[in-house]
């Protein structure tokens, strides 16, 4: 029985907190999908090396519920790269109970533009243009 894997770096971690709670007691999937949103933008911004903004959310897997006192840990991974915009597979990972077992609970694709200061579509630089510490983030996997 193979275990399944991760796929790209972590990129955030947080403790679901009983305010972030539908009426079932279940984590809200707007939540996980808010921490998904801000660990791409963390992603996403250090490859564009500049701000982002997300365009589109191209699909939404939820896998399994997100309970009360489980770590979420979300991990990045650039699936392409074009002119201005990039896609970012990212998954949301949970370690139960903040001890207990791991498994993976929601997948996306998230669509990000780089923008400049006045809000206007920017190219993405070349990949040997990037700083050291973006190469290094990008072969962490």
């Amino acid at each position: 029985m193979s275990v399944e894997k991760e796929k790209g770096r972590l990129t955030t971690r947080t403790v679901a907190m009983p305010g972030d709670t539908n009426p079932a007691g279940d984590i809200f999937g707007g939540w996980v999908v808010s921490q998904m949103d801000i660990a791409a933008g963390i992603c996403a911004g250090q490859r564009a090396q500049s701000r982002v903004v997300t365009v589109a959310l191209d699909s939404m897997s939820f896998i399994r519920p997100v309970k009360v006192g489980d770590i979420l840990g979300v991990y990045t991974c650039i699936e392409s790269v074009g002119r201005t915009s990039m896609n970012i597979h990212v998954e949301a990972w949970v370690r139960r109970g903040r001890i207990g077992k791991r498994e993976k609970v929601t997948e996306g694709l998230f669509k990000f533009v780089a923008i400049n200061d006045e809000g206007n579509s920017t190219p993405i630089p070349a990949e040997e243009d990037l700083p050291d510490y973006v190469h290094e983030a990008m072969n962490e996997f």
